[in-house]
């Protein structure tokens, strides 16, 4: 089973800005992958989702964070900028879905999360 691998995450102030990475083990033939996130309370969301040729955002993180696909690494980044307090969640990459959108039951592999923390 290939495994995904989340790196990047941490702690930053309003309006900062990080990169995740996403690594998967091994070749997962399905070109959609993603980025969800889940915060204390909530039901994980959709975040980003990234297919050969299209991108798709949540309304939330449009204009600011941008998913993207390192071919030379076999990695999967999402850049975030002008983090708001609100984003603060467990960050997760997903792959394989039988549909690429956002929606969480549609992906079969996922990453263990990356914890992204902003503060005011």
């Amino acid at each position: 089973q290939v495994q995904l691998v989340e790196s990047g995450g941490g702690s930053v102030q309003v309006g900062g800005s990080l990169t995740l990475s996403c690594t998967p083990s091994g070749r997962i033939w399905n070109s959609c992958m993603g980025w969800f996130r889940q915060a204390p309370g909530k039901e994980r969301e959709g975040v980003a989702a990234l297919d050969t040729d299209r991108t798709t955002y949540a309304e939330s993180v449009k204009g600011r964070f941008t998913i993207s696909r390192d071919r030379a690494k076999n990695t999967l980044v999402l850049q975030m900028n002008s983090l708001k307090p609100e984003d603060t969640a467990m960050y997760y990459c997903a792959a394989d879905p039988r549909m690429c959108t956002l929606i969480a039951s549609e992906y079969n592999l996922w990453g263990q999360g990356i914890q992204v923390t902003v503060s005011s």
